[in-house]
Formats: C-alpha cells, sequence, structure tokens
C-alpha cells in the first residue's frame, strides 16, 4: 500500500434496535458500490435489542488484511455507553460522530480530533420515524468525511434493507441528506 492510497477505518456503536449493523451495512455496500474494498464486522450482544451493539467496517483502495479495528479513523456513536468504550480509541485527526440526542456531555479527547454532536434522535423524530437516526448520524458521518455522499448511501439503501422494509426508503433516503445539511452546518 503506498501513502496515497484511501484507507478509513470506522466503528459504528450504541444499542441494539437503534440500527447500528444497518448502518455499518450501508456504510459497506455504498464503499463496494464506488469500487473500493470493504470489510464489516457485527459485534452484538445475545439479547440484541437493548443490548450493546456495535460494527467495524474498513474501507480502503488495496485488499485489506484485516477486518479488526482496534484505532479507527472515525467513531459514530448513538450512546454514552458507547461513547466511553470507543471515543478514546480514535486516531490522532479522526472523527467522532456522537447522537446529542442520548450524549449531553462532550468527551475530553485530544484536540486534534474533531467532535461532531448531531441531534440524530431528534432528526428522526421531525421526520416521524425515530428509527433513522441510524441514517441522520452516518449522513453526517458522510458529509463531514467526504469519502462518499449521504446519496450514494441512500442508493445502496435497497441492497441492504429486507424488501419488506423498502416502505422505509424514502424517510431513509431523508435522514441520511438530513444528516449530511446538519454536518455542513
Amino acid at each position: 500500500m503506498t501513502s496515497n492510497d484511501f484507507y478509513e477505518e470506522v466503528i459504528i456503536a450504541g444499542f441494539g434496535g437503534q440500527g447500528i449493523i444497518l448502518a455499518g451495512k450501508a456504510l459497506a455496500q455504498t464503499a463496494m458500490k464506488a469500487g473500493k474494498e470493504v470489510t464489516h464486522m457485527p459485534s452484538y450482544g445475545a439479547e440484541v435489542r437493548g443490548g450493546t451493539s456495535n460494527c467495524m467496517v474498513v474501507i480502503a483502495d488495496e485488499p485489506i488484511a484485516s477486518p479488526l479495528v482496534s484505532q479507527p479513523n472515525s467513531v459514530i456513536v448513538m450512546n454514552k455507553a458507547s461513547l466511553n468504550k470507543f471515543a478514546g480509541r480514535i486516531k490522532s485527526g479522526g472523527l467522532l460522530v456522537m447522537n446529542s440526542s442520548l450524549i449531553d456531555n462532550k468527551p475530553e479527547l485530544a484536540n486534534t480530533i474533531e467532535v461532531l454532536a448531531v441531534p440524530a434522535d431528534d432528526i428522526a423524530a421531525e421526520l416521524g420515524n425515530p428509527k433513522a437516526a441510524n441514517m441522520v448520524a452516518l449522513g453526517a458521518y458522510l458529509q463531514k468525511r467526504q469519502i462518499f455522499s449521504p446519496d450514494a448511501a441512500a442508493e445502496s439503501l435497497p441492497d441492504v434493507l429486507a424488501k419488506r422494509y423498502h416502505k422505509t426508503l424514502p424517510v431513509n433516503t431523508e435522514a441520511l441528506r438530513r444528516g449530511g445539511q446538519f454536518a455542513k452546518k
């Protein structure tokens, strides 16, 4: 791998039922459609809904040696427990996107780490679907990192959502866009 090759490690974390794994799948699918090398490794507790949930996504120009992420470039956290567990791992110069609807304190991190506090639950509620908070956060991440656009992620949603959930495509697409718009401010 040369120094010009793209390489991004991301951890997305929250509790079961927040769509953490879906957000990771959407990111991975978006990267694959863009011709990148991708790994996606989900992890969740046995209780699933309400338990801890996270996924690791690695995106690169070259083949990826390992799907494990110990020091991510970016972390998206949807609750306080995930913030406490993963924020301290972010590489210098990295990005933390946090759901400020559920996390009311700004973490103490190195000043080289950019923190983007997004009221993801509040924006999703405005859209009429509180479950779309994951897409709001993903859209904000995508806009901030400028790797792929929120619209590119929206185009990948039909590939990762089960057919029975395709009725949620419009609200999830709008959630991605609203997250991107929030990050532009």
